[in-house]
């Protein structure tokens, strides 16, 4: 029987994306800037969020399987969760970036707004569930502002299979994390409640809250990277371009 604890769980997700960040068809290490940068302002966010809602009590960690080292409540394997995985996915991203052709996908801008305030409103339904109202009004919150900012990633093909690739190890991974279980939830806090012999409100063993979490938290640090990272992009073409006529 393989012992299976949440810091062997984030080992495991960076293993692979750090051995080829080096040595693989593209140098993702030379990506740090943009990385770290949506790092910080994401992972800032969501570890917040994390820590209001654990010292709440909408969720918290089973100690049998942590080492016991904790920050502002949580444990350091959490922390190091909001790291390694925008470490990985990114990863995944470029990959598709770098295998597939860029493709624009159908796209219009009152729609995605439309899809946003639903979103709102739903969560605002259920208000007295303090973890559904605040995953689905975070999934508003990204449709809205990358509508705004950066309608770029929503009309990307490559964005959406993004999605779809890390969804695939996010439900191995939330698996583990719940039926073990690592990470325990107030069934108060969402959907399905105590009523259980209705409906848990779960796939499986994962809360229908997770997938909201973490689509919005993917879709967050995939649109501060490639802001920034085209953004540069955008810089050096207008300063390359003055050259050009200065030269003339």
């Amino acid at each position: 029987m393989i012992d299976i604890n949440y810091l062997g769980l984030d080992l495991l997700i960076l293993t692979f994306p750090l051995l080829f960040s080096f040595k693989w068809v593209f140098p993702y290490y030379k990506n740090y800037k943009y990385l770290g940068l949506s790092i910080i302002i994401v992972s800032g966010i969501y570890i917040l969020w994390d820590i209001i809602v654990t010292a709440r009590g909408d969720w918290w960690f089973n100690h049998e399987y942590l080492i016991g080292f904790e920050i502002f409540g949580l444990p350091l394997e959490e922390i190091l969760f909001f790291l390694v995985v925008p470490y990985s996915c990114i990863f995944i991203y470029e990959n598709l970036e770098y295998f597939f052709k860029k493709r624009e996908l159908w796209y219009n801008r009152e729609f995605y707004y439309i899809i946003g305030v639903l979103f709102f409103i739903v969560g605002i339904i259920f208000y007295q569930q303090e973890y559904t109202i605040l995953a689905l009004c975070s999934c508003g919150f990204f449709f809205l502002v990358s509508n705004k900012v950066y309608p770029t990633l929503l009309k990307s093909r490559n964005f959406w299979l993004y999605i779809l690739i890390s969804f695939i190890a996010f439900i191995i991974f939330n698996y583990l994390l719940t039926s073990i279980p690592i990470v325990l939830y107030n069934p108060e806090a969402i959907w399905g409640g105590t009523v259980s012999q209705i409906w848990n409100g779960r796939l499986i063993t994962i809360p229908f809250e997770d997938f909201f979490y973490n689509f919005s938290m993917l879709s967050f640090y995939l649109l501060v990277y490639d802001y920034f990272k085209n953004s540069k992009k955008i810089c050096n073409t207008i300063k390359n371009q003055e050259k050009e006529k200065m030269g003339e």
